[in-house]
């Protein structure tokens, strides 16, 4: 069909693949509508080629065989795998023997959804650049695109609605004791899937800390098993004007509202904490996991990029190649690995 990713045959012998990165001509080739929208070169050699451009059509996978992790080379890359024991900030470890296996296993996540796999990455260089408010809008804007795509339609029709969307009141709970707001997740039986009509509330209850500084600490939890499973997948793509629902995404974002009253606020995490469930306590000014916290960013399995806030909130906590490496791998990490990154601020017991 028009439009359809041609078969991708491997990486292409290294000159080749240096040759083709510095054509300016080949963003077509290294773009979701050409053969190569994955790279995966030695970062030995690519350090060596003073010519090796910022690929901003395909995505570009560094390996460090020697485990050195030279400093430099953030700008070109999207992830960065190394076997190094104490890696700078944006390298992900790998150990020597499982790198190729790790690159593989990158690339084939990539080609499964090339185009949001590519539009991811293109989100988080773009997001280095811009505001917080900024960020979001970018990353909206993008959902959006991705909502209205092939690969988002592919996955829905593989996973159709099961029922239809709750919108009780009482989802979330708040309570305010003297100068502190306790706001708690109440859709234990769903582990706290963030549905709209949840997010809304939500938001409202948050907007009460923001308009009122006599309120100096705020405490956002979740109850039952699981802080947040992520966003209810029941409600993906059932909007009917995309548009509207972007507008609706970033005036209502909770993301946007956590980070303006960062400085008073504590997520406490447990349990599973996808997507949403992570992106949006990620703008909190401290984060505490239980130990049996697991986080991850799950969307590009679906043909989307995160919504709820992730480009940004995850980027600036644990920077763009491992928000990177975290959407593309979709694997999910726990709170002691994350604790390392500084995704979370603290490791406790109970949060």
């Amino acid at each position: 069909m028009p439009g359809d990713p041609k078969p991708h045959a491997g990486s292409p012998p290294l000159p080749d693949l240096l040759g083709l990165l510095a054509d300016p001509e080949a963003a077509e080739r290294l773009s979701p509508l050409g053969d190569r929208p994955v790279c995966v070169i030695d970062v030995e050699a690519a350090s060596r080629d003073a010519a090796l451009p910022d690929p901003r059509a395909g995505i570009l996978i560094g390996i460090d065989r020697k485990g050195e992790a030279p400093a430099g080379l953030d700008v070109a890359f999207d992830v960065l795998l190394t076997p190094a024991a104490t890696p700078g900030p944006e390298w992900v470890r790998v150990d020597a023997a499982a790198l190729d296996a790790e690159a593989a296993r990158l690339e084939a996540r990539a080609l499964a959804n090339p185009f949001a796999a590519s539009i991811y990455c293109q989100v988080l260089r773009l997001s280095e650049r811009l505001s917080f408010a900024d960020g979001l809008i970018l990353e909206s804007l993008a959902y959006s695109t991705l909502l209205a795509g092939g690969e988002f339609r592919r996955w829905r029709g593989a996973n159709p609605v099961r029922r239809a969307a709750e919108a009780r009141d009482g989802l979330v709970r708040s309570e305010r004791m003297r100068d502190t707001l306790r706001v708690t997740l109440a859709r234990p039986e769903a582990h706290n899937a963030l549905s709209a009509a949840m997010r809304n509330q939500l938001a409202e209850a948050l907007r009460v800390a923001a308009a009122d500084p006599m309120i100096r600490r705020v405490t956002l939890a979740g109850e039952g098993p699981s802080f947040c499973s992520g966003g209810d997948l029941d409600e993906f793509g059932t909007a009917d004007d995309q548009a509207m629902a972007h507008a609706i995404r970033v005036t209502r974002s909770v993301a946007a509202i956590v980070h303006g009253v960062a400085e008073r606020t504590s997520a406490k995490l447990h349990g599973a904490c996808m997507g949403a469930g992570i992106e949006i306590p990620a703008a909190a000014g401290c984060v505490v996991a239980a130990r049996d916290t697991i986080m991850g960013l799950p969307e590009l399995g679906m043909g989307l990029i995160p919504g709820a806030g992730g480009t940004v909130t995850v980027r600036r906590r644990i920077g763009r190649h491992r928000t990177c490496w975290l959407g593309l791998s979709g694997e999910r990490i726990g709170a002691l690995q994350a604790l390392a990154w500084g995704l979370v601020d603290a490791v406790e017991d109970e949060a």
